[in-house]
């Protein structure tokens, strides 16, 4: 399953200097807007002691972590939903992502220029929050007005998906982000009109706040965002540095939170396989059955699924192999109607 974030914020308020402390790469963090055009790219290993663990168990000749591809977008800018700055760029790219990582602002510096000239977090986001929202409310126009030549036409399915779109639009109207809607995605016909509109305000949001020292409390209306606190320079510093020099100096690098909170953000949860070849970290949806589990590994699986042998990660542990694990009885056989739990140890049989 591919995961793609898309690091998104005002310029300047720390984005490429996250995204390099993140990924290790060498990208242009110049103190200028739109210093980002074209969005930097980078592929993040998600933190998994358990997959070590394991790989030691089973003397694994390779670890393959589970991944989150980050993407660093250009700055928007007000009157980014009329294409100011880099507003269709930036509006175009943010499209391809699963789910957003606001970085925002909070520290006061006078040497790091703040494209509103002033250091305003709450207005920020809604800066942000509105251009998105304009965007989405042209996008939402189009497709009711498509949708509504169809139904006249007693196209009764145009006439189901206008309801679906008449209630998004009313709720960006009240200038509300789409996803604080409550629709039945179970419903079919709701599914695809959504996925259709791919709209920005729907994808799932956490924000970075920018912070000089990360223990501190922010305001109520910050704090009841979900979110991640850090000093960005300071994380960029220490990804620069020897893990072994940060342990010595009692150093704390907190941008592993980020990396496990964008993870859990889209409700994902992690699967594992180990052996003596390689122990994997295998990236699935929150409630998806042992066969539909089996097709992060390969397609078939769903269809010649028979049976799967499972474990907890830390009984496997306890156990000592898979072999004494079987003989003391706590390997389970589950049938196609199991659903997968974060840290199940897995074995397929098709």
């Amino acid at each position: 399953m591919s995961l793609k974030i898309g690091i998104v914020g005002l310029p300047n308020v720390g984005k490429s200097t996250l995204f390099k402390a993140l990924t290790k790469s060498a990208v242009d963090i110049n103190n200028y807007p739109f210093c980002t055009v074209e969005p930097n790219i980078g592929i993040v290993k998600v933190p998994d002691e358990r997959l070590e663990k394991l790989a030691a168990m089973s003397h694994s000749k390779k670890i393959v972590p589970a991944i989150v591809e980050f993407v660093d977008i250009a700055g928007l800018v007000k009157g980014a939903a009329e294409g100011e700055g880099l507003g269709n760029k930036f509006l175009a790219n943010i499209r391809e992502v699963d789910a957003i990582v606001h970085v925002v602002r909070v520290f006061e510096n006078a040497n790091i220029i703040h494209v509103h000239e002033k250091v305003n977090p709450i207005s920020d986001i809604e800066t942000i929050h509105t251009e998105l929202i304009l965007a989405d409310m042209a996008t939402a126009a189009k497709v009711a007005f498509r949708l509504n030549k169809e139904a006249r036409g007693n196209n009764k399915d145009s006439a189901i998906k206008l309801e679906v779109v008449e209630k998004i639009k009313k709720t960006l109207e009240e200038g509300n982000l789409a996803n604080t809607l409550k629709l039945d995605l179970t419903d079919e016909l709701t599914k695809e009109i959504v996925r259709e509109m791919s709209l920005l305000t729907m994808k799932p949001f956490l924000f970075v706040y920018n912070v000089v020292n990360p223990d501190d409390a922010l305001s109520p209306e910050l704090e009841k965002n979900p979110h991640v606190k850090l000093d960005v320079k300071i994380e960029e510093e220490l990804s620069e540095m020897d893990p072994a020099d940060i342990e010595a100096l009692e150093l704390k690098k907190r941008i592993d939170d980020l990396v496990v909170a964008s993870y859990k953000l889209l409700d994902l949860i992690t699967f594992l396989t180990t052996g003596e070849d390689e122990s994997r970290a295998w990236t699935i949806s929150k409630g998806w059955t042992a066969p539909l589990a089996g097709t992060a590994i390969h397609t078939d699986f769903k269809e010649k699924f028979i049976r799967a042998e499972v474990i907890n990660w830390q009984k496997l542990l306890d156990a000592g192999s898979w072999s004494k694990a079987k003989e003391l009885g706590t390997l389970r056989l589950e049938g196609k109607e199991y659903v997968v739990q974060d840290g199940d140890v897995i074995e397929f049989k098709i």
